[in-house]
């Protein structure tokens, strides 16, 4: 610069012209001041002047994913509550801690005892490890096909002809949900937590038909059938709006519901799906009916829970062996899908995993602390009391989240299978409605989440220059609706690409 301006010393215009020109050169080409990041400056600026905003709280934390080295933050050491993107956390730590190839186990055993009159009898045991795939229709296409595989397999191995009863052991889990799940989400399935024999992804559901605006839908079916003749319904669905806004209520694992708010007008068989009450005894059931096709039981063969009664065995046989799809494609699921019983199944499956003890809520969260605090990661600011992020009394900063992603980003065993679960923008999951038409799209990768007045969304991002970012951006106590909220944040995930 200096050399040009002695060259045209005498034409203050031309000076001032190649001065300016330099300095504009210089945001695009310079500093951590540059052109670069002041697309994120001015959305925070926005944010700032945003009325909907203004008694909300906040945060974003954007790293350079291969070093760690903080690029731009936003009270990114203010814990808030994460929704969903909490999975990042419990599934990173169960890829961490079980590894990519990790599989569950359900065992079916042969037993020879005696019955109460002394009378030698044979059951069948089955114990569950807290396999969630277990009947899943994520990897299942029904029930029968499921039943058919594992009745032929028994059949191949020798299995006797049942005369005692068929045994549930679900004793490796707790089978409780997190203590601080709300009334208005345990009786859905969203709210279906773990069990040691999970089944059928733990829910049920509830098939109306809606007449003309703001009349009453009316009840029509109950799927499977095992649950009408034992679940106590009442109904009070409006035909209104354009979404499922339908809730169940009811106790876990409890046979009465009832079911308010409101589905789409006009609608046959639109399904509500809640969660299913003791998940092994329905799964007792659709197996006796199978085996008693194959002439393996008869209509006296009892059912036997042993999560909810007490029964001793010995003269256990191994007949079958059960294995689930690999804890990749788990993880795979729990994130696509962002579903919370996976998620709590896979914290109390590191709980038990790491203790040797009986997989709980509580010593889940203790492995999942202590493994991200053993790769270095500061966890002052996480309070985590589930593994799914359903519940409000969850805070984490958007420094630990940004963190444990560039920590995952650097480890080679564990990156492949992360980074193929996140939903992709404007391509899959929940982000598919998202950055489309922008650099965004298709480069960017996230967790998203969601509870009521908390939104965040936490991942990977290639930037147009190609450095990859590791980010997390939250929002609690926004006065928006949560659509709107949205497309705020939408802002934002465009803008990383320009960093």
């Amino acid at each position: 610069m200096n050399a040009l301006y002695l060259n045209f010393k005498g034409n203050k215009g031309l000076q001032l012209i190649i001065m300016r020109s330099v300095f504009l050169l210089s945001l695009f080409m310079g500093s951590s001041n540059s052109f670069s990041q002041i697309a994120v400056d001015a959305v925070l600026e926005s944010y700032k002047k945003d009325k909907d905003l203004k008694h909300a709280s906040y945060s974003f934390c954007v790293l350079d994913a291969q070093t760690g080295k903080t690029l731009k933050e936003f009270n990114s050491e203010t814990a808030l509550v994460p929704a969903s993107t909490m999975k990042i956390i419990t599934t990173g730590a169960a890829l961490g801690i079980l590894g990519k190839n990790f599989v569950y186990k359900t065992h079916f055993y042969e037993v020879q005892n005696d019955s109460p009159a002394g009378i030698p009898a044979t059951h069948l045991l089955i114990k569950g490890s807290g396999d969630p795939t277990f009947g899943s229709s994520y990897f299942f296409e029904n029930d029968s096909a499921f039943l058919n595989e594992i009745v032929r397999k028994l059949k191949t191995k020798g299995l006797k002809k049942i005369t005692g009863s068929l045994v549930a052991d679900a004793s490796s889990f707790d089978n409780t949900i997190p203590s601080t799940w709300i009334w208005g989400d345990i009786g859905n399935y969203f709210g279906a937590g773990a069990n040691s024999l999970s089944y059928h992804d733990n829910k049920f559901s509830l098939f109306y038909t809606s007449g003309p605006l703001n009349t009453r839908a009316k009840l029509e079916a109950i799927i499977p059938d095992y649950f009408s003749a034992k679940m106590e319904i009442t109904s009070n669905v409006i035909s209104s709006g354009s979404e499922d806004n339908a809730f169940v209520f009811g106790e876990p694992n409890g046979y009465i519901r009832e079911v308010k708010g409101s589905i789409p007008p006009n609608k046959t068989r639109f399904e509500v799906e809640a969660e299913m009450p003791h998940p092994p005894l329905f799964f007792l059931h659709q197996l006796k009916q199978d085996l008693k096709r194959a002439k393996l039981c008869d209509d006296k063969t009892g059912l036997i829970n042993m999560s909810t009664n007490t029964y001793s065995y010995t003269n256990e046989k191994l007949i079958y062996t059960h294995v689930s799809p690999k804890l990749d494609q788990v993880v795979y699921f729990t994130n696509i899908k962002s579903n919370n019983h996976y998620a709590e199944s896979l914290l109390k499956t590191v709980g038990a995993f790491t203790t040797g003890k009986q997989g709980t809520t509580e010593n889940g969260i203790q492995a999942v602390e202590s493994f991200w605090k053993s790769r270095g990661v500061d966890i002052s600011g996480l309070h985590m009391v589930d593994g799914s992020g359903l519940s409000r009394a969850n805070t984490i900063t958007t420094k630990i989240q940004a963190t444990v992603l560039s920590k995952i980003y650097r480890d080679s065993l564990m990156y492949p299978s992360f980074n193929g679960c996140l939903p992709v923008a404007g391509k899959n999951g929940s982000m598919t409605s998202l950055c489309r038409g922008t650099f965004a799209e298709n480069n960017l990768r996230a967790k998203t989440g969601y509870i009521n007045r908390a939104r965040g969304y936490c991942g990977y991002v290639k930037t147009k220059s190609g450095k990859e970012l590791a980010f997390s951006v939250l929002f609690n106590n926004y006065d928006c609706s949560a659509k709107e909220m949205k497309l705020k944040i939408e802002k934002f995930l465009v803008a990383l690409v320009e960093l």
